[in-house]
């Protein structure tokens, strides 16, 4: 069963007889079979946020739901189609979840990862009231924004150089006084110069794909290569990060880097080897990969 199925009129109802109805089971099982069919890595899951998305309520609440009206059912699978031609499951919905905060998202900004959410909570536990951390590569502001919601920290600066992701850091940012938006470059020795030597905390998601790895196709035509790929061995970014975290780091403040799970032993030696960090450590995800690297400023 797919959605060739429920060829519906979104037109045909009127206020002269019953409005049209498909059981919301019937209707997320066909979803279901084209989303898997596509090739998508959560079939049930999307569906299912689809169809909570269109019925504007809670995902959980969907059981309590038996039918499906004729004009809901057509936004429906229209956003399944969309969804089985690879296009984000957060770009259909506008936003993405992170933590405890919904971040607006859609093209040329990177779309936050589940994983993220470690290294932010990471930073988070070691954000004192009235800290100063600092986002590097802050994208939609994803692992800013999570600090100053969940922290007391007294300025969250969050660095961006895309104008397009700039955009949408700022969008999400209005809300959280704490955050500075600063447009930037990671590369740019003179970067946030002021703070040299006064950061307690500073967190980093930067691109570090190696260039020619194959990347699903959300990542491959929606996410902008630019926060993806770093570099021949995806490391040209998180060098120049490591440079930084050194200048602007007081002694005793902490850097966490997120990397890519083939570099658990490569992100740990560069932090060894600049010779102004201890407490290397590496940490792995969820999956047990390794995931992202901290440190402390000697």
């Amino acid at each position: 069963m797919t959605f060739d199925d429920y060829a519906v009129d979104p037109d045909s109802e009127d206020s002269s007889r019953p409005p049209v109805r498909t059981r919301l089971s019937e209707a997320i099982a066909a979803a279901v079979a084209d989303l898997s069919a596509a090739g998508v890595a959560s079939p049930r899951v999307d569906a299912e946020l689809l169809a909570a998305h269109v019925l504007e309520l809670p995902r959980g609440r969907l059981l309590l739901v038996d039918g499906i009206r004729a004009g809901e059912l057509h936004r429906f699978r229209t956003l399944v189609a969309e969804r089985a031609r690879r296009i984000p499951l957060q770009h259909l919905l506008g936003t993405a979840a992170f933590r405890h905060v919904e971040l607006s998202v859609g093209d040329g900004v990177f779309v936050p990862r589940p994983e993220t959410e470690l290294l932010a909570g990471w930073g988070i536990e070691r954000t004192e009231p009235g800290a100063t951390v600092v986002d590097l590569c802050s994208g939609s502001g994803a692992i800013a924004i999570s600090v100053a919601d969940e922290s007391r920290a007294a300025r969250v600066v969050a660095v961006e150089r895309s104008p397009v992701a700039l955009g949408y850091l700022r969008r999400n940012a209005a809300a959280f006084p704490a955050v500075e938006v600063v447009e930037g470059d990671v590369t740019d020795p003179s970067l946030l110069y002021e703070l040299r030597g006064a950061v307690d905390v500073l967190l980093c998601n930067p691109p570090y794909v190696p260039e020619g790895t194959p990347v699903p196709p959300e990542v491959a035509d929606h996410d902008p290569a630019e926060a993806v790929f770093g570099g021949a061995d995806g490391l040209t970014v998180i060098r120049e990060v490591v440079l930084r975290a050194a200048g602007l780091l007081k002694p005793g403040g902490v850097v966490g880097i997120e990397h890519d799970d083939v570099h658990g032993s490569a992100v740990p030696e560069l932090l060894r080897a600049d010779g102004r960090f201890a407490e290397v450590a590496a940490h792995a995800d969820l999956a047990g990969r390794p995931r992202y690297t901290t440190a402390r400023r000697t």
